[in-house]
């Protein structure tokens, strides 16, 4: 893939703050006509740069304000167990992000729920009753001074 441009790299960037913005907005903050912003934006999607848009959750006022990153050791580094592990993790609501990573783990999970009991039974019955699980350790968020997600 090609190098973007700055005003390319500028579209990106106030796409990313706000995906509802005008193209009439987006053309005036990034110095371009409505149509020629239009067609790079359209050529960012069809290009694979821009993927989709989505909304952002306020999960707190969904009930699943509790947050907590949760590291997953298995018990074996075979295909066969991490397939198994991310077959069952995929059908864990709670679950909201569920990462394949290098180090002395294999995964790193964003775990949302209600609240400390809520995560309790998680912790207990969904990821400790999983076979291929060896070794779970939790770190409750308590705090996101800085959270760019979509």
């Amino acid at each position: 893939m090609s190098k973007l441009d700055r005003i390319s790299d500028q579209i990106l960037q106030e796409l990313s703050r706000n995906g509802r913005i005008s193209n009439i907005e987006l053309a005036d903050k990034v110095g371009l006509s409505p149509s020629a912003c239009l067609r790079r934006v359209q050529d960012l999607e069809k290009r694979g740069v821009i993927t989709g848009y989505r909304a952002v959750l306020d999960r707190a006022a969904l009930g699943a304000g509790f947050v907590a990153y949760v590291g997953v050791g298995l018990k074996d580094h075979s295909k066969a167990s991490q397939e198994a592990f991310e077959r069952a993790i995929s059908h864990a609501p709670e679950v909201r992000e569920c990462h394949n990573i290098t180090g002395t783990i294999e995964y790193l999970l964003r775990v949302e729920c209600a609240d400390l009991k809520a995560y309790k039974s998680f912790h207990t019955d969904m990821l400790g009753a999983l076979p291929q699980v060896n070794g779970i350790t939790s770190y409750v968020v308590m705090g996101s001074p800085k959270d760019e997600r979509a």
